[in-house]
C-alpha cells in the first residue's frame, strides 16, 4: 500500500511565529516517521516583514495556489510596525473568507491540574470543545464610518446571519458532539434574549437539533455562559455559538485550560484545505530570543493532523504533550520558563519516541 501523503502550506509569520512552527514541523517530521506518512511542506514569506520590506500583502495568485494543498500551518501576523489589522486583514481574513472556513474550532482541554486556575477544579473537570462560527456576522465588515473626526461622527456594523451559515454552523456542531461520544450534548450560546435577529439561530437549532435525538440540547446566554463556563466548565460538551461571542468565549476558555501557550484553533470547511494556528499572538518582544513555548503551536499541528485523518499520530503528540506537563518535565508556560523554544521542541520530540 502506497503511503499517505499530505501537502502542506506554511506561513510561519510575524514576531515569534517562525520559532513556534520550526517545533511544530519538527514534532511533524517525528510523528511522520513513526505513523507511516509522508508529507511536503511549502513556506509562504506573506507576513508584516515581508510587507514592510516589498509592499506586498497578500496575493490572490497565492490563495489559489493554495488550494491545491491539504491544510496550511500558520503561526502569527502582527507587527507594531504596521498599522494595527492591515496585515492580519489581508492575510487570516482572506483565507478565512476566501476558502469558506467556516468553522473555527476551539478544544478547550486542560492536559494537568496545575494548569487550571479555578479552586476546586481538575484537569478531568476541563474537556470541552467550541464551534464559532467563522464567515459572517460583525466580522464580514457590512457599514463604516460616517463624519469621521467630527462631533457628529456615526459607526455602524452590521451583524450578519443566513440561514445557511448558521444551519451549518449547527450541523457541525452536532456531528462533533456524536462523534466525540463524550457528554453528547451540544449547548447554543447567542443572546436571542436581547438581540431579536439571533432568533435565526433559537430556530435553526431546534430544527437540526430534531435530527439528532441521540444529542441532548442545552441552551445559555453568551453572559451566561461565561458564568457557568468559571463555575461549572464540566457542564459542557460542544459549545456552538456566532462568530463575535466565540471570539470572546474561546479567549476566556483558553484560560480555563492553562492559558495562551497550550491554546490551538482549526479554521475548517470539512472536505477542503483547512487551516490550523495557535491562538496566541506574534509577541514581538520575545522574536527571535528562543523563548517563546511552541506547545500552543505544536497542540495545532496535533489537530491539523487529525483534521487530514491522521488520528494516531494526532493521539500521539497529545499524549507526550499531556505527559511532559502532568510529569512536571515542564512547569511554567510562559516565556519565562528557562526552557528555550527549541528545547520544548526537542522534549516533545524525544517523548513521541520513548512512547513509540
Amino acid at each position: 500500500m502506497d503511503k499517505r501523503e499530505y501537502k502542506i502550506a506554511v506561513i510561519s509569520g510575524d514576531g515569534i511565529g517562525p520559532e513556534v512552527i520550526r517545533e511544530g514541523l519538527k514534532v511533524i517530521e517525528t510523528v511522520s516517521e513513526i505513523s507511516g506518512f509522508n508529507y511536503s511542506i511549502k513556506e509562504y514569506p506573506y507576513g508584516s516583514e515581508h510587507y514592510l520590506s516589498t509592499g506586498e500583502l497578500f496575493p490572490d495568485s497565492v490563495l489559489e495556489e493554495m488550494k491545491g494543498f491539504d491544510a496550511i500551518y500558520l503561526g502569527a501576523i502582527g507587527d507594531p510596525r504596521v498599522e494595527p489589522g492591515l496585515v492580519e486583514h489581508a492575510i487570516i481574513s482572506s483565507i478565512r473568507f476566501k476558502l469558506d472556513l467556516y468553522v473555527n474550532l476551539r478544544p478547550i482541554k486542560a492536559y494537568a491540574d496545575w494548569l487550571i486556575p479555578l479552586k476546586g477544579k481538575t484537569a478531568k473537570d476541563i474537556d470541552f470543545i467550541v464551534v464559532r462560527e467563522n464567515t459572517e456576522d460583525l466580522y464580514t465588515n457590512i457599514g463604516g464610518i460616517f463624519k469621521k473626526g467630527t462631533p457628529d461622527e456615526v459607526a455602524v456594523a452590521q451583524m450578519i446571519f443566513t440561514r445557511k451559515g448558521v444551519e451549518r454552523a449547527v450541523r457541525y456542531a452536532f456531528e462533533l458532539a456524536r462523534s466525540r461520544n463524550q457528554g453528547r450534548k451540544v449547548t447554543l450560546v447567542d443572546k436571542a434574549n436581547a438581540i431579536r435577529a439571533m432568533d435565526i439561530w433559537t430556530r435553526i437549532f431546534a430544527e437540526v437539533g430534531e435530527e439528532y435525538p441521540d444529542i441532548e440540547k442545552d441552551h445559555a446566554y453568551v453572559d451566561a455562559c461565561c458564568m457557568w463556563m468559571i463555575k461549572n466548565p464540566e457542564d459542557f460538551d460542544v459549545i456552538v455559538v456566532n462568530n463575535i461571542f466565540g471570539d470572546i468565549i474561546t479567549d476566556l476558555g483558553s484560560m480555563l485550560q492553562g492559558g495562551m501557550g497550550v491554546a490551538a484553533s482549526g479554521n475548517i470547511h470539512p472536505g477542503r484545505i483547512s487551516m490550523f494556528e495557535p491562538i496566541h499572538g506574534s509577541a514581538p518582544k520575545y522574536k527571535g530570543q528562543n523563548r517563546a513555548n511552541p506547545l500552543a503551536a505544536i497542540a495545532a499541528a496535533s489537530m491539523m493532523l487529525d483534521y487530514l485523518g491522521e488520528h494516531k499520530a494526532s493521539q500521539a503528540i497529545e499524549t507526550a504533550v499531556g505527559e511532559l506537563l502532568r510529569g512536571g518535565e515542564i512547569k511554567d508556560l510562559s516565556a519565562s520558563s528557562g526552557l528555550k523554544t527549541s528545547e520544548i521542541g526537542d522534549m516533545v520530540v524525544k517523548k513521541l519516541k520513548e512512547n513509540s
